[in-house]
């Protein structure tokens, strides 16, 4: 979602703020600004479109000040052009805004009967004014702001920067995420450390309802109920956070190139690589035996790692999994059971309706265990146990590495419930874990099939809908690489199981429309060959994903054969072929031209529902 940065430094912070923009530009957004102090007057940038467009404005503006703050946004409402590009002003005060402002119709309403006026359709205007309002009946910039908080309804990271107070920033957070850092040059604001590491040192995060002060002679945080708090600081080490594509074309291309590194990286956290077991690095704090479900709430392709997961949590532990959309999963006002295992699934840890979902569950007596690949989130801060996943920063808005290591620890969990619920055998553990470590080696095989690949995708590329069909965990997978390709390439694909072909999709079938079957050599791949022949059958563009004997199997012609080893077999090899399906997805999208790595109306971290 919108990116926001702030600096109270000694010299001028206009490039700098560009700069930390940049490295925000992986949350998505449609257009850019910032605001500084000139001579201690508040000055505007704006520009709708990439940074470049600013950076263009800004070489000729001539900007000196030495505090400012920056925004990237992504329209929520009103559309995304410069009139609306953020940081929204008056003659008093500019802020920049994440989230979304739900009573701003209301405020909005209540302003302009004061005489307030309105310079574009956005909610985050309304904030501005607000505070504004609060100055003008006489209220110090801190009191304002607070009372303003009051008044808001919604989820929002907030920092406001005010005429004539060259030394003062206030950042607020509710929902949305926010930090704040320091170094000798000064001191900021950033949606996320990410944001903050060419500057800062050490760094705290804002909690849940939090607003902070920020001045040259020192930082002052405050609670929802205005009292004075301390705020862990703790150090950053910026070289961590240091993020670049290498000899790669797009981030994505080097995310996908790096799984079979970071998988065995989280692997290896899980594992006891010497003995074969797992060895979780966490205690459950719950009486796994008694467990009679496990719920499971994710969105996007973090769910679809909970539906890959739900096939393993069911055979190795032998436990009843429910798994639903974040965004649906309240709504139902589901019945749990009583000290239930609710498992929430988020790559950011700030997805706003996984962490609705996490916050109903708790209410609702559930251990809260959260897979999350930023442990200073707000999820994993109010999870009673959190699964790390050992991704890095993911760059690139469509879910690549950190799916594939989120499977890795739900792998791993599956197979620690089962030994501590009696399930599974040591040697059978020993077996699986076995199959788990040979993973990021088939992974980088997979890699090697990218040659394979590329003649495939100019073929999709040429289609307007797509058909994914695949069987046990794979069916899933048929789902997130049909996920894949629409967010990355526009073009409409759907993701089925394949025994259901014949329950409707198969009306579908026609020579112009690619069926892309995953079909690993496990238990089913002889019904997965039976559905791959009726697509042949009926005249379909058939193209297979799997191992030599599949293809053999298959005895069809086909438009085109992804191989993967026949060693590539038995529960987990949809860690494996995950791979071939995001190379697919990318190669196609960028045959197309497409911006892989920012795909239009897409954020990489979700933090308004």
């Amino acid at each position: 979602m919108c990116g926001i940065v702030g600096i109270l430094g000694k010299g001028p912070v206009a490039g700098q703020l560009v700069d930390a923009l940049k490295r925000l530009e992986y949350r998505g957004y449609d257009s850019a600004g910032i605001a500084t102090l000139e001579d201690g007057s508040l000055t505007r940038l704006r520009a709708s479109g990439k940074l470049k467009n600013l950076e263009e404005k800004l070489a000729s503006a001539g900007m000196t000040g030495a505090i400012g703050i920056g925004h990237t946004r992504w329209a929520t409402h009103g559309k995304p052009n410069e009139a609306n590009a953020h940081p929204h002003a008056n003659a008093r005060v500019a802020v920049v805004h994440n989230g979304i402002i739900e009573n701003f119709r209301e405020l909005r309403e209540e302003l302009i009967v004061k005489g307030h006026a309105f310079a574009s359709e956005t909610d985050s205007e309304v904030v501005a004014h607000l505070v504004a309002d609060g100055l003008k009946a006489g209220a110090t910039p801190e009191a304002a702001v607070a009372a303003a908080l009051k008044r808001l309804k919604g989820a929002f990271a907030l920092a406001f920067l005010f005429d004539g107070q060259p030394d003062l920033l206030i950042g607020a957070r509710r929902g949305s995420p926010l930090a704040v850092g320091w170094s000798e040059e000064g001191s900021f604001l950033g949606s996320d450390a990410l944001a903050l590491a060419p500057f800062a040192t050490s760094i705290a995060y804002l909690d849940e309802g939090d607003w902070v002060v920020l001045r040259r002679e020192g930082t002052q945080f405050f609670d929802a109920g205005d009292t004075m708090v301390e705020r862990r600081r703790q150090p950053l080490q910026a070289g961590s956070f240091m993020v670049d594509k290498g000899n790669y074309r797009h981030y994505m291309a080097k995310e996908i190139h790096e799984q079979p590194e970071v998988v065995g990286r989280t692997l290896a956290h899980y594992l006891d690589l010497a003995e074969g077991v797992v060895r979780l690095p966490f205690d459950l704090n719950c009486d796994v035996k008694k467990l009679s479900r496990v719920t499971i709430s994710a969105c996007g392709t973090a769910y679809y790692a909970g539906l890959v997961a739900r096939y393993w949590l069911e055979r190795f532990a032998r436990l009843s999994v429910e798994i639903d959309i974040a965004s649906e999963f309240r709504y139902r006002d589901p019945p749990l059971p009583e000290d239930g295992l609710m498992i929430v699934v988020s790559q950011s840890g700030e997805t706003a309706d996984t962490l609705a979902a996490l916050r109903y569950a708790k209410e609702h007596g559930q251990h809260i265990l959260s897979i999350v690949n930023v442990e200073t989130s707000t999820i994993a801060r109010e999870s009673d146990t959190v699964a790390k996943t050992l991704a890095g920063p993911e760059i690139g808005v469509a879910s690549t590495k950190a799916f594939t290591c989120q499977l890795a620890v739900f792998a791993c969990l599956a197979l620690a419930l089962g030994r501590a619920r009696g399930v599974l055998t040591k040697e059978r553990e020993r077996e699986l874990v076995t199959e788990l470590i040979a993973a990021p080696g088939q992974m980088a095989e997979a890699l090697n099939r990218e040659a394979a690949i590329e003649p495939v995708a100019r073929d999709v590329a040429r289609a307007s809908s797509v058909l994914y069909l695949g069987r046990g965990p794979c069916f899933p997978l048929a789902m997130e690489g049909a996920l894949k390709l629409k967010e990355l390439s526009y073009i409409h694909a759907e993701g089925y199981a394949a025994g259901e072909l014949k329950h409707g999709p198969i009306a579908l079938i026609d020579y112009a429309m690619p069926v892309i079957v995953l079909a690993p050599p496990d238990a089913s791949l002889e019904k997965t060959v039976s559905n791959l022949q009726e697509v042949a059958a009926r005249g379909g563009h058939l193209i297979l994903i799997g191992s030599p004997r599949a293809r053999e199997a298959a005895a069809a012609e086909l438009a085109g054969f992804v191989e993967i080893p026949e060693t590539v077999a038995g529960p987990f090899a949809s860690l494996v072929y995950a791979v071939p399906a995001q190379l697919l997805a990318y190669h196609v999208a960028t045959f197309m031209g497409k911006d892989v790595d920012q795909p239009r109306n897409l954020a990489k971290s979700v933090t308004v529902e």
